[in-house]
């Protein structure tokens, strides 16, 4: 085998700018694929990790059916009321209820007027469940409390990056579409751009001052037993398929658990992943193409030296081996050329994101997508290799000879 390695690499260094040329394809093709399935991973962790540790015990209800996507219903369709939650609280199994209402609001600051989204949330125990799934946690100053009217806490960007020309401190007054609140405390960063620029306060001063009836854009429901929750969840649909009157089917809220929400996640990300993997995937085969072409323009300049070879005894198998090794270690060359630049090309976008505010982003490598990767760029040179190599060892020895 080494005496093998060693004829391969000899041909390399004698056709240098060939061989890197037939690579490019290969390590193009494996860098994209190492970037996309490493992003995959790490979008994976973050959601599930997030709802991890929001807890299994806990529901999410939301407006709208299948048009809806995770708390987000459609614009100026059906909402969640009260008497929603009301049905929510009274169902066997449930523990404890909250819901929050959000909208873009008009804020202003030292004569600094800015559009951001502005939260209401409970102040009674109900908040707990509401933080433990947001990753709420106020920093500095002090919680949103049972009695407050107007007073706000400010996220991340608000009092450390240049939302406004000056950072909202605790005490400062903010004006909340022509309402003066004063700011109690400040949110820890949540890591994204949207999360961190938000403004929150009590739910009922939240109702008052957008002027609209009180509805919901998202309530969680925490389960008395873990292990029956989704039980619960079922039951909560049905109780409020009755509530709505609504046929099963047509419901027009969303109930899931956290368990179902991790799996719909995964579900929209493996499908946007093999499309993109697939589109990477051509790359290959054009790479593998180019390898092929390679090994039979190969093949014709040394058909004379395979004559040579064939007259003093080397074995059809020794040919064929020959030419497979030379195109595995092409691709094998380009896959780790290409496994390299997509983990370098990964820790670029989280890079990216986190500059961009996606601190939460981050880019999961594993051992067995590396090895996978090298592996597989090694095969795809090695099969494409096939057919050359086996042009080469029918050759024979006499007409080899004659070649010029």
């Amino acid at each position: 085998m080494l005496k093998y390695l060693k004829f391969t690499f000899g041909t390399f260094q004698q056709r240098k700018l060939r061989s890197i040329l037939t690579m490019i394809g290969i390590f193009i093709g494996i860098a994209m694929i190492v970037t996309l399935i490493s992003l995959g991973q790490g979008l994976k962790g973050t959601i599930q990790d997030q709802f991890e540790a929001m807890g299994v015990d806990k529901i999410m209800i939301f407006p709208g059916g299948s048009g809806s996507f995770f708390g987000v219903g459609q614009v100026g369709g059906p909402k969640l009321l009260d008497k929603d939650l009301d049905t929510i609280r009274k169902t066997p199994g449930i523990k404890l209820v909250s819901g929050m209402s959000y909208k873009i609001a008009k804020i202003s600051f030292k004569d600094e007027t800015k559009y951001t989204w502005l939260i209401g949330l409970p102040t009674d125990e109900s908040k707990t469940i509401l933080q433990s799934y947001s990753n709420f946690n106020v920093v500095d100053g002090r919680n949103l409390e049972e009695g407050d009217k107007y007073v706000a806490i400010v996220g991340y960007y608000l009092y450390e990056e240049n939302f406004y020309e000056k950072p909202v401190e605790i005490r400062d007054k903010i004006i909340i579409e022509g309402t003066e609140f004063k700011v109690v405390g400040h949110m820890g960063k949540i890591g994204s751009p949207q999360d961190d620029s938000q403004v929150y306060i009590p739910i009922d001063t939240y109702l008052d001052l957008m002027g609209g009836k009180r509805d919901y854009g998202f309530v969680i429901a925490q389960v008395s037993d873990a292990s029956r929750v989704d039980e619960i969840a079922e039951r909560v649909r049905k109780e409020l398929r009755k509530e709505r009157d609504v046929e099963k089917g047509e419901e027009d809220f969303t109930v899931q658990t956290t368990q179902q929400a991790i799996n719909s996640f995964s579900k929209i990300l493996n499908i946007v992943q093999a499309v993109l993997i697939g589109l990477a995937t051509i790359s290959l085969v054009v790479g593998g193409v180019g390898i092929m072409n390679t090994m039979y323009t190969s093949v014709m300049e040394r058909t004379r030296e395979i004559g040579i070879m064939k007259a003093i005894g080397a074995k059809n198998s020794s040919i064929i081996t020959i030419f497979l090794i030379e195109a595995g270690v092409l691709g094998l060359v380009g896959g780790a050329i290409g496994t390299t630049l997509g983990v370098i090309a990964g820790k670029f976008v989280e890079f990216i994101a986190a500059s961009a505010g996606y601190s939460i982003l981050k880019i999961k490598f594993s051992a067995s997508l590396i090895i996978f990767s090298i592996l597989f760029s090694f095969t795809v040179g090695a099969i494409s290799g096939i057919l050359p190599a086996i042009r080469a060892a029918r050759l024979k020895p006499v007409e080899a000879l004659r070649y010029e």
